[in-house]
């Protein structure tokens, strides 16, 4: 048995949804931990990409059991047609092999809306957020006045929480965002509509995982976003509303930390981010055009253009100190393929001092300057190699570069965007706990 979490160790986008897909190959059930449909795992089958937004990215494969857990914010309208999205393409999600927690709390008609009016009123300095809800649903849980599942299959008790908070929030949607008010009437119906879809899906995951893990079962954690959205350890204030890191994964499914037997980072070839804040590595030149064409960096969700600049290896290794790294997988090494030479930051420079951790405050990050690395490149094609030595040997050294800058091991590289078009160097899910 072997029970592994796979988070992203830059500002999410890393391929975590390839990465997951492939290692569910592996495992028995599959757990998303945290985030909502803010965030998009894009997964190749068949030559067609399939977004997952809140569906767990073993879903792809048959005979595996998938968990929404408790530290999800699930909007009901969006979970329901991503699963009939699914059951277009031939993956059906039923009570036997798809579950939802009990505990997990709902995104809210008004979540949205207060969502989307604070970004207009803060203009240029807009988080960036999705809009779709997702800080203000973790806000009103830590208030303590959040809607969770075992709310909704109670009409009575979601009819009460319901009008206490819209007589919170309409007169904040109407004075102070100048939005129009919410129809109870209207919520309450399209609600109980998600209630008696979701009823089936909807148990106390906790004890599920817990039964499977006895049983010997291999259970695979994932998060969305990565490491510096983190609520607590990323790059404040332009950061998620929860926590992305590897020890979330316990808190948001409801096990405990001696369930888990090794955390999987994933960690793209260079590095992107999307919305505001600071980017020590970033390019604004004909390199920085040429990732972001070549990679296809735009959000699987928003389709916002994705900032691209160099690997920021600073930024790994406090990933793997944060999240207790044990192997990590590389991906999108095939972009960097026609560059000449290649750069790796090792660490900053600010103001005549050296650092080698990424600074918590967001203002001295924004005035560091990077210090790099750099290494040959490489014109070779990467796309059909299947071993670590089938590689060009410029790109095997920045494998092998990687690996020595951070003192994890390099479990898996992806050399395009389908499932074969990878390097699987060790199965984390057959060594030893």
């Amino acid at each position: 048995m072997a029970n592994l979490v796979v988070v992203g160790t830059q500002w999410g986008d890393e391929g975590k949804g390839k990465i997951v897909d492939i290692l569910a190959e592996f495992a028995d059930v599959v757990v998303r931990f945290q985030g909502g449909n803010n965030a998009g795992h894009t997964i190749v089958l068949n030559g067609e990409p399939i977004i997952l937004k809140l569906v767990p990215s073993g879903a792809l494969h048959p005979r595996k059991k998938c968990v929404i857990g408790n530290g999800v914010v699930v909007d009901p309208a969006a979970l329901l047609e991503e699963m009939s999205q699914l059951e277009a393409r031939g993956v059906k999600l039923s009570p036997e092999n798809f579950f939802i927690s009990e505990a997990a709390q709902l995104v809210m008609p008004y979540h949205r809306r207060i969502d989307a009016a604070r970004e207009r009123a803060l203009g240029k300095q807009a988080i960036g957020t999705t809009g779709r809800g997702i800080g203000p649903t973790y806000e009103d849980k830590v208030a303590r006045r959040g809607i969770r599942f075992v709310d909704l299959l109670d009409l009575e008790v979601f009819r009460r929480k319901l009008q206490e908070n819209l007589k919170e929030v309409n007169p904040y949607l109407k004075d102070r965002l100048g939005d129009a008010p919410l129809s109870f009437k209207e919520i309450l119906e399209e609600y109980q509509g998600h209630a008696e879809r979701l009823a089936p899906f909807v148990t106390n995951t906790s004890l599920l995982l817990d039964r499977e893990m006895k049983q010997g079962k291999h259970v695979l954690f994932e998060g969305a976003q990565g490491t510096f959205l983190d609520v607590d350890h990323g790059t404040y204030p332009y950061v998620t509303s929860s926590n992305t890191v590897a020890g979330n994964a316990c808190t948001g499914s409801g096990v405990g930390p001696t369930r888990i037997h090794g955390v999987v980072g994933i960690v793209k070839a260079y590095t992107t981010r999307v919305g505001g804040g600071p980017f020590p590595t970033e390019l604004s030149d004909e390199t920085g055009n040429l990732l972001q064409e070549k990679g296809r960096e735009f959000g699987a969700v928003t389709g916002r253009r994705r900032r691209c600049g160099w690997l920021d290896i600073v930024m790994v290794r406090d990933a793997v100190r944060l999240n207790g790294i044990t192997e990590m997988a590389v991906t999108k090494l095939d972009v960097l393929q026609g560059l000449n030479t290649v750069r790796i930051c090792v660490a900053y420079e600010h103001k005549g001092r050296r650092l080698e951790e990424v600074p918590s405050s967001i203002e001295v990050l924004e005035e560091c300057e990077p210090v790099y690395e750099e290494l040959r490149g490489w014109e070779e094609d990467t796309a059909y190699a299947r071993d670590l030595n089938e590689l060009p040997k410029a790109a095997y050294r920045y494998i092998r570069r990687i690996e020595e800058l951070t003192d994890i091991p390099v479990i898996l590289v992806s050399v395009g965007p389908t499932r074969n078009d990878t390097i699987l160097v060790q199965n984390p899910f057959l060594r030893s706990p």
